[in-house]
């Protein structure tokens, strides 16, 4: 059986990691025999989470390039060349057939290096306003893999597919008498606070100034992931003792448990947030991050939001009108049942599976010289 070699670029957030490990598992589970590497900063989440999913990465030295004046910014001219020195060396030695970029730091030099190699390099852009990595790479790209309608205009349409967010196939696996058990809940209402892989200071903000009336008016139990900066902060000012069934959490491990425990998600906008909330068909209250490139979180959210299945609440808002938000929803049966379906039927479960199906055919016919 022949052997198909996959390099795989992602990094900075979970964003950029968790759909290109999806995509790491549907190649895995493809039947083909697949060697499957990762390209990744050390500095990043990709560092720790690509091994624990059990898969080798490569470091690469670069960071992104910020607005402000930073000493960051000022290694950017050395870490840039030195980014794709080290690609060119990586790709030299690994040989892969087929170079998959995700977004992120380390996708860009990777990628536009294996373009220069004539390396088949494939896209997968996860929000509805492409990153810049992923609009400067396209002219080079073989495939490009959008997860909303509204990006195919940033790209040449001959070679865009629309397949949604490759997810991995666990997130729907929780069981929610297990899950409950395991926060030590009760079977009551369950809210799940969610502010994005480094959590998010708007949402923190909202849910703290609405604790008490959540808590002990609504009577709900509550998971909050508050990131791991927020942490500390948040702990010392809340007084555990009064609130005995909040689970104040810096990150979630388990997030398909996490799912399953809860009725109802308060959560940003991102692309990847979208699209387990879409599978796991859970109600939701959407704050998107107005900080984002071509605020592309409210636009991830829309669908979800015109169809039914979720709630917007302006950032600025969100403190004021949060409360309100969650009390009409969770307290109305008929809206949770009602908002869960047309999440599900915004879903699409098959995308990791599709990308991977698509990226072997590449790998052939680069094999078969036919590239």
């Amino acid at each position: 059986m022949s052997e198909y070699n996959v390099m795989i670029a992602a990094g900075g957030t979970g964003g950029h990691v968790y759909p290109a490990i999806a995509i790491a598992d549907a190649l895995a589970d493809t039947g083909k025999s697949v060697r499957i590497n990762f390209a990744g900063t050390r500095e990043r989440m990709e560092w720790s989470a690509v091994p624990q999913a059990g898969y080798d990465i490569h470091p690469i030295w670069i960071s992104g390039f910020h607005r402000r004046l930073t000493f960051k910014n000022l290694l950017f001219p050395v870490k840039l060349p030195f980014s794709l020195v080290q690609s060119y060396f990586l790709l030299k030695k690994n040989k892969p057939d087929v170079v998959v970029s995700c977004g992120g730091f380390a996708s860009g030099p990777v990628g536009w290096v294996a373009a220069k190699m004539n390396i088949p390099l494939v896209l997968q852009e996860q929000n509805s306003f492409p990153g810049v990595t992923t609009r400067k790479l396209a002219p080079y790209a073989s495939r490009i893999f959008i997860a909303f309608e509204d990006a195919k205009k940033y790209f040449p349409l001959e070679k865009t597919r629309l397949c949604g967010n490759p997810i991995r196939k666990k997130i729907t696996s929780g069981n929610r008498k297990q899950a409950l058990a395991g926060y030590h809940f009760d079977d009551r209402t369950t809210l799940l606070i969610l502010g994005g892989s480094g959590g998010a200071r708007t949402v923190n903000e909202a849910v703290f100034g609405n604790l008490k009336r959540l808590h002990d008016e609504l009577n709900l139990q509550i998971i909050w992931q508050c990131g791991e900066v927020y942490y500390d902060d948040l702990h010392n000012k809340i007084d555990e003792k009064h609130y005995g069934n909040l689970r104040l959490q810096p990150f979630i491990n388990d997030m398909a448990q996490a799912y399953a425990a809860a009725d109802l998600v308060i959560s940003r906008a991102g692309a990847l947030s979208c699209a387990e909330l879409m599978l796991t068909g859970k109600p939701s209250i959407l704050i998107p991050s107005p900080w984002v490139a071509g605020d592309h979180q409210t636009k991830n959210a829309r669908s979800m939001v015109d169809s039914g299945a979720a709630t917007l609440l302006k950032d600025d808002k969100a403190a004021a009108l949060l409360y309100d938000a969650v009390r009409t929803i969770i307290t109305d049966e008929e809206k949770l049942r009602t908002m869960s379906e047309k999440a599900k039927g915004l879903a699409m479960p098959d995308a990791a599976t599709i990308i991977a199906g698509q990226i072997i055919e590449i790998a052939d016919r680069n094999k078969n010289g036919k590239t």
